[in-house]
């Protein structure tokens, strides 16, 4: 049997697409392998209608929406994307696609900081869009180390007048932030605790949350397999549809575009479940 479209991960884009796709009457199959971005995380936010859901609620009832629709599930990883439009899964299925649609989104690699990873979508926080309500007016602070981190620490001031900026083995220019009413905290860090941050130097400066900058890494081995083309960012490049390069692979939410939260990663996934129909209508 040759699906209409493979998709390639189970998120908030793939997950929208396969719903636009379905309800259009098309044979779609998503394959996941049950490892999203936002798990660690307790809530989701900036979704209308659906501000303050679990991820994991989030993601059932996509799954019951879209399989109401005909849509099919298969809880496996995808390996290998062939050049005759078969995608190989590690569970040993081989499935025939017409068209394939990657959302396998990205990776957070996190600074490698003695308790970051343990407090990572509780006391260690990235997004203040997605979690900054939630501490807000508290003791916060952000962890240097990365480029947007002096940037970081501007934005998240929005959300509390108590907050310490830990340059750590950066170097910044700190009188932007002190104007702006941040402490900067010089020396570097050596271990995130739950109630604050520990220094190398032996100071130990009480913390509810802090934020660090991961480095964003997307999930697209799979479209290196097929030989899609990169733009000057290093990211897949698609067209406004979410077309690769290489006309029959698509791509869509985080695995091309590293800054698009979980309504805009739905979205994209939308449209690309409608530029996939009309493509393969034309193709009929």
């Amino acid at each position: 049997m040759t699906h209409d479209v493979v998709i390639i991960g189970g998120g908030p884009a793939g997950l929208n697409a396969a719903l636009m796709l379905a309800r259009a009457r098309r044979r779609v199959v998503v394959v996941d392998g049950g490892s999203p971005r936002n798990a660690p995380a307790a809530h989701m936010h900036g979704y209308l209608t659906r501000d303050g859901l679990a991820p994991s609620e989030f993601l059932r009832l996509g799954r019951e929406e879209v399989a109401g629709y005909g849509g099919e599930f298969l809880d496996d990883v995808a390996i290998r994307i062939r050049h005759d439009r078969a995608v190989e899964l590690a569970g040993g299925r081989v499935l025939q696609a017409r068209r394939v649609l990657v959302t396998t989104g990205l990776v957070d690699e996190l600074p490698d900081i003695p308790g970051v990873r343990e407090g990572w979508g509780s006391t260690v926080l990235h997004c203040p869009y997605c979690h900054g309500w939630e501490v807000r007016d508290r003791p916060l602070g952000v962890i240097g180390g990365h480029e947007r981190s002096a940037h970081q620490a501007l934005l998240i001031r929005q959300w509390s007048a108590d907050l310490v900026f830990f340059p750590h083995i950066g170097s910044y220019e700190v009188e932007p932030l002190e104007r702006n009413g941040i402490r900067v905290v010089p020396g570097k860090v050596e271990r995130v605790a739950p109630d604050g941050v520990h220094l190398a130097t032996g100071e130990f400066v009480p913390r509810e949350a802090v934020y660090v900058a991961p480095e964003f890494r997307p999930r697209d081995r799979l479209l290196d397999q097929v030989g899609c083309a990169r733009g000057a960012d290093g990211l897949v490049t698609v067209d406004a549809g979410g077309r690769t390069s290489v006309g029959w692979v698509w791509s869509a939410g985080n695995t091309v575009d590293a800054f698009v939260q979980v309504i805009g990663a739905a979205a994209a996934g939308a449209r690309a479940g409608a530029y996939l129909n009309a493509d393969l209508l034309s193709a009929d």
